[in-house]
């Protein structure tokens, strides 16, 4: 949860870099989230019998889905800017079939272990204030 927090509070941050375990750690909890409330709304809908409040339920994860859109965009650029890529190159995501796939990859890569243009190493940054250097 500490990792899906600190991407809420860089919202619109497009700067810096972000490591592997930030980026994942908030997909795997938007996933698991949306799940969770998807879970709860079939249960409620069958208990009530009825679709219209799994469609109210429905309509609330497109709105979460919308609100979380802008910080999701800024952590896979971010995340780019750790392999020492541009945030342009999420566009790759578009070019049909191998895009996604190649993003994929890309997002799952070993950031630089040195500095680069867009920050310094996010690993050796946490190691540092661990130390408190």
């Amino acid at each position: 949860m500490e990792w899906y927090l600190k991407v809420l509070r860089n919202y619109a941050n497009f700067n810096g870099r972000a490591r592997r375990k930030e980026y994942w750690m908030f997909v795997l909890m938007h996933m698991l989230l949306t799940l969770g409330v998807f879970i709860m709304l079939a249960l409620v809908s069958l208990a009530a019998e009825s679709e219209t409040i799994f469609f109210a339920g429905y309509a609330l994860i497109i709105i979460y889905s919308l609100a979380i859109l802008i910080p999701s965009l800024a952590v896979a650029v971010r995340r780019l800017h750790d392999i020492g890529k541009s945030g342009t190159w999420f566009f790759i995501y578009f070019v049909p079939l191998v895009g996604p796939i190649w993003l994929l990859v890309l997002l799952a890569s070993e950031g630089d272990y040195k500095d680069n243009q867009y920050g310094r190493n996010p690993k050796s940054t946490l190691f540092e204030e661990s130390l408190n250097i």
